[in-house]
């Protein structure tokens, strides 16, 4: 049984079968964004603005998680990192740069943008701190002192202790 395969504009095969994506979440971010332009065209920009979800990476060690969000041009300033309960919350905006003559092809990600995570009940929100270094923002969330492991030493118990008769 052969795979059906997709055909390009130009006559050239595509090599994998249809419905195979290289990253199905871009593939559907990029349709959310196609269809967001399609109604904002018909309603004339009447629909409100949807915000987007930035690229990250959640790491853990033995004393603290780390979230890394991918914001290239995102200054401090623009950008808002707030904890409530166990949710982190990050929210910002990256702005429209001002272009010389017209655009010919756009692939960068503008507006609200945010990203949210649940965080584990074993963290300590008080001591939570971000940084911000080359368009990486990396939070480091500690986990709490009961959290973290601890070793427990096992001692012999000495046989000296019972009564001999």
């Amino acid at each position: 049984m052969t795979t059906p395969v997709r055909c390009h504009r130009g006559g050239t095969m595509q090599e994998r079968p249809l419905g195979w994506a290289r990253n199905p979440l871009t593939e559907f971010d990029q349709l959310l964004s196609e269809m967001s332009g399609l109604i904002e065209s018909t309603v004339g920009g009447a629909a409100p603005a949807v915000a987007w979800t930035p690229l990250a990476d959640v790491t853990e060690s033995d004393d603290a998680f780390y979230i890394e969000i991918d914001l290239p041009g995102v200054k401090n300033k623009d950008i808002d990192v707030e904890v409530n309960g166990q949710e982190l919350v990050v929210t910002g905006e990256i702005k429209e740069k001002e272009r010389k003559g017209g655009l010919r092809r756009g692939a960068r990600r503008t507006g609200a943008f945010e990203y949210r995570l649940r965080l584990p009940g074993e963290v300590d929100t008080e001591k939570i701190n971000g940084q911000m270094s080359d368009g990486v923002l990396t939070i480091t969330v500690p986990k709490a002192e009961v959290a973290k492991p601890r070793h427990v030493e096992i001692s012999e118990k000495s046989e000296s202790t019972e009564s001999s008769g």
